[in-house]
């Protein structure tokens, strides 16, 4: 925004603009992160790659992109969102680059670290810098846009996917983030203003903590599942997370400067807002991560006709999306939080009653209903956790905001994804092949038909209990919201403009 002569912020000129350059960039972190779990036969044929190798390939981003948020998201309010987004969006096309030309697993897996650290500086700018160009009369717009866009991004990645598995080679998935971040650098040097908060000095020792604590939280996360979550190597990393996050707390406490103002929590628009996404992520994240494998091995879709099946779900969470923002003008953020995560729930209990015998129409009707529910929550939750954060604390709060759906998401993908896994095993008959009752795509991997009837039944069986819990989930996030966020309209903020954008 541009300050006048008597303080009065105008609105940007170009802010429809710079929101486009906004969306492009989440737009390829959130097609990358989706595409890739299409290409792991192709890795594992062309790379050598063991299981092993593909769980790091994906894990690896996973632990870095989360354990640099909070650090990124500071750094940003200090030297320039702007600035970070630029160095993200060059930061992850240059790994994506370095990926392409991978001939080993590992050294793929160190690529996909890099991209983590682009992914981490970043995701939190394209957010921060959102809710200082828009003020509030236009905010709600913008972010409907935005959330809009990463669930398009959900389902445009399997389709795009698709398309370049099927018609080139691996490389091809990472290779398309290149052009696009290219794109998006030009356009952010062209069109958008630079903005940062006030100048503080960097918390050295609150970067330390809050990167390695959150680096050892997702490790214990991710590795719980494969190690066995009381073996060495999960419980060291559950010890140094919490020595770490509790060390950073007490820190930032007694900061004279801290790089996360912990303050933020007394807010109850912000944590109310915050543990209502966690427990949706929750809810949400194995289920959908197990929709793929149920249109293609229990419908036998191909990975093209699986993604585009996703579209509808899209289409209506960015129409309402749309609706939920001209909503919130006349109905209070509480009402459209509490009520779209109970029409969300409405659409996990629909999915609980999918079957193999059942086919798309019951699986699509879930979804559309949840997409409506997701449409609802997203612009108010967003707009009430942003709104209760000042102006120049934007980065971290954004950093925060992505922090603990990554948390969320990563706590639902280890924990129900074992629960799951264990579902199937117990449904799938005793006298079946070992490698039959490990995953559904052992037992495809076999060529009896009784076998593969029995996994889709099993698999069926493990995603109903999926959309329960994201049920029960999104109950409990509504009950939160319910209970800690204001009944009224928050008290604006209102902080000097020439701190905030510059």
């Amino acid at each position: 925004m541009r300050v006048t002569s008597n303080s009065v912020r105008e609105p940007h000129p170009r802010r429809w603009w710079i929101l486009g350059v906004l969306c492009l960039s989440l737009l390829v972190l959130v097609v990358d992160n989706t595409v890739l779990n299409l290409a792991i036969p192709s890795l594992m044929r062309d790379l050598g790659a063991s299981a092993s190798d593909v769980q790091w390939i994906i894990d690896s981003y996973v632990l870095v992109f989360a354990g640099l948020l909070l650090t990124a998201g500071s750094l940003s309010d200090r030297y320039g969102r702007r600035r970070f987004l630029i160095i993200g969006l060059a930061f992850f096309g240059g790994a994506s680059l370095v990926a392409v030309a991978a001939t080993e697993p590992w050294q793929l897996i160190a690529a996909r670290a890099l991209m983590g650290v682009g992914g981490s500086i970043l995701m939190p700018s394209t957010l921060s810098i959102l809710i200082t160009t828009f003020d509030e009369s236009e905010r709600r717009k913008a972010i409907a846009a935005w959330s809009a866009v990463s669930l398009t991004g959900v389902i445009a990645g399997p389709t795009v996917g698709g398309f370049l598995l099927e018609h080139f080679w691996w490389g091809s998935v990472f290779l398309l983030n290149v052009p696009v971040a290219v794109v998006a650098i030009a356009a952010a040097v062209l069109i958008m203003p630079e903005s940062r908060g006030p100048a503080r000095r960097i918390d050295p020792l609150g970067v330390l903590l809050s990167g390695a604590g959150m680096t050892a939280l997702v490790y214990f996360v991710i590795s719980g599942p494969h190690q066995g979550w009381t073996s060495a190597g999960p419980l060291t990393a559950l010890a140094l997370a919490v020595l770490g996050l509790a060390g950073f707390v007490l820190w930032e406490r007694r900061a004279a400067e801290p790089m996360l103002p912990l303050n933020l929590f007394r807010e109850r628009d912000f944590s109310g807002a915050s543990f209502s996404i966690v427990l949706l992520s929750f809810g949400s994240g194995a289920l959908l991560l197990m929709l793929t494998q149920y249109l293609q091995f229990v419908l036998g879709y191909g990975p093209m006709r699986a993604g585009l099946a996703l579209v509808p779900y899209a289409v209506a969470a960015a129409m309402f999306n749309a609706v939920g923002a001209g909503l919130g003008q006349r109905v209070s953020n509480l009402t459209l939080i509490v009520s779209g995560l109970l029409v969300m729930g409405a659409g996990f209990t629909v999915l609980a009653f999918v079957t193999p015998s059942s086919g798309y129409g019951l699986l699509i009707t879930g979804l559309l209903v949840m997409g409506v529910g997701g449409g609802l929550v997203a612009p108010s939750a967003y707009t009430t956790l942003m709104g209760a954060v000042p102006p120049e604390h934007a980065g971290v709060g954004s950093a925060l905001n992505d922090t603990v759906q990554q948390v969320g998401l990563a706590l639902s993908i280890a924990v129900l994804g074992s629960v799951l896994a264990g579902v199937y095993t117990a449904s799938m008959p005793a006298d079946a092949p070992q490698a039959a009752r490990e995953s559904i795509g052992g037992a495809f991997r076999l060529t009896d038909p009784a076998v593969r009837q029995a996994a889709r039944e099993a698999f069926a069986s493990a995603m109903s209990l999926g959309a329960w819990v994201g049920a029960a989930a999104s109950v409990a996030a509504a009950l939160v919201a319910f209970a800690v966020l204001r009944r009224a309209a928050p008290r604006k903020q209102v902080a000097d403009p020439e701190k905030a954008v510059v």
